[in-house]
């Protein structure tokens, strides 16, 4: 098995230092590297020993990152949606990132490839 890696895609709509939005894409990886490996031990393993392949796209909205959550929930994708606690810049609640995968590459690329590298 090759071609897997991980999507982490970040909203750009709001206001996130750096560090925050550090934060956020690092809460993305992992929860979603979580999900793949409670029904997908092989693909996470395999994922790990080719180098953990990562990629950071942004997304202009909410409503839109959360169709493309619920996308890829249809389709039986690993991923995972971020929801700030709110005890630092954002009020409680606000959605700042999605993790996808790792997954096979040519399957995440169906709904990501018109967004943008961020």
């Amino acid at each position: 098995m090759d071609g897997f890696k991980q999507v982490i895609i970040i909203r750009n709509d709001i206001a996130m230092s750096t560090g925050k939005l550090v934060a956020q894409g690092s809460h993305a990886s992992l929860m979603s590297y979580l999900e793949t490996l409670k029904g997908h031990k092989d693909i996470a393993d395999t994922w790990i020993r080719q180098g953990e392949k990562k990629i950071v796209l942004k997304i202009e909205n909410e409503e839109l990152m959360k169709r493309l959550y619920e996308a890829f929930k249809y389709k039986q994708i690993p991923c995972a949606l971020v929801t700030d606690a709110g005890f630092t810049e954002l009020p409680p609640g606000t959605t700042t990132a999605l993790g996808v995968g790792p997954w096979k590459g040519e399957e995440i690329d169906v709904f990501t490839k018109t967004l943008k590298l961020l």
